[in-house]
């Protein structure tokens, strides 16, 4: 009896060693794991860290507002079959995070903000109203690329609990991800150096822990999670006068026509900045080489 072209005996070896090969922990492919992160920055991380043996959802899409978004019955139906939720702190989660819990007991609720020094958030802000658990603090931590190295490690320890067999390859991800964020950090340091100015103005306040990080400091047009009233709106264009601002940036999730009231008063261009775009890596650059170009 023949086997193709090879003898019985090297025939059997082959079907061994194809069996081992399917049930070695090194080999075996389980379903990817599904987890639920709130914004897309949180996907690329949790992305770069799983690879593919996760499966990330998103809550908060592109486009919509972390400050005002309500979850679709589709995603609470899909958050049942979750394994994981990495929270950041964002408003609506502390309107929903019980809701979301109740919708699956057993998934684990990861806090990506613990480790992490938070700044207060203003008075009036939404995450005041929602009674965050944290001292109601600004949750907008993802723009710190430092601070994104805290979050890494809580996303490395979750995954690695939840799905031990990947653990090294989770580790390995790991480290390439944080050899990328020491590379972002010097890029933005050296993109920086030559500022002469430290501070610049914003219509949503999402930029303070950026700003913290490098030396800079973001003056907000919105206040109290508010647009401003006449006097307001006043005295931030007469600031603007004296402090020479060249630039106004605003967000795509943000109304615009006070920035633009402002830039035509002091002569400044109105400039997109995204905090929520998903290739972190890319936008934090394309932040930084903005950003010097205008305090310059």
């Amino acid at each position: 009896m023949k086997f193709g072209n090879g003898s019985p005996r090297s025939y059997l070896a082959s079907l061994l060693a194809a069996w081992i090969g399917c049930w070695s922990p090194c080999a075996y492919t389980a379903d990817p794991l599904p987890v639920f992160v709130s914004i897309l920055p949180q996907k690329y991380f949790v992305e770069r860290i799983g690879g593919r043996q996760v499966q990330v959802s998103v809550m908060v899409r592109q486009g919509q507002s972390p400050e005002t978004y309500e979850p679709t019955p589709r995603q609470m139906a899909k958050l049942a079959q979750a394994k994981l939720y990495f929270r950041i702190g964002i408003p609506f989660e502390n309107i929903w995070l019980e809701r979301i819990i109740a919708a699956n007991p057993r998934m684990e609720v990861v806090d990506c903000r613990r480790g992490i020094s938070l700044l207060p958030v203003r008075k009036g802000h939404p995450a005041l109203e929602a009674g965050d658990q944290h001292g109601m603090a600004d949750p907008h931590i993802w723009t710190s690329p430092p601070l994104v190295k805290i979050m890494a490690a809580h996303i490395r320890n979750a995954l690695i609990a939840a799905h031990p067999v990947s653990s090294s390859q989770f580790e390995k991800n790991y480290q390439a991800f944080i050899q990328d964020l020491n590379q972002l950090d010097q890029y933005i340091r050296q993109t920086l150096a030559g500022i002469t100015h430290r501070r610049f103005m914003v219509f949503h306040p999402a930029w303070r822990y950026f700003a913290r990080t490098y030396g800079l400091e973001e003056i907000p047009i919105e206040r109290a999670g508010k647009e401003p009233g006449a006097k307001s709106l006043a005295a931030l264009i007469e600031q603007g006068r004296q402090e020479e601002f060249r630039a106004i940036f605003v967000q795509k999730q943000s109304s615009r026509s006070n920035a633009e009231l402002i830039a035509r008063a002091i002569g400044a261009e109105v400039i997109v900045l995204d905090p929520l775009a998903e290739d972190y890596g890319r936008n934090l650059r394309h932040v930084a080489t903005v950003l010097a170009k205008v305090l310059r």
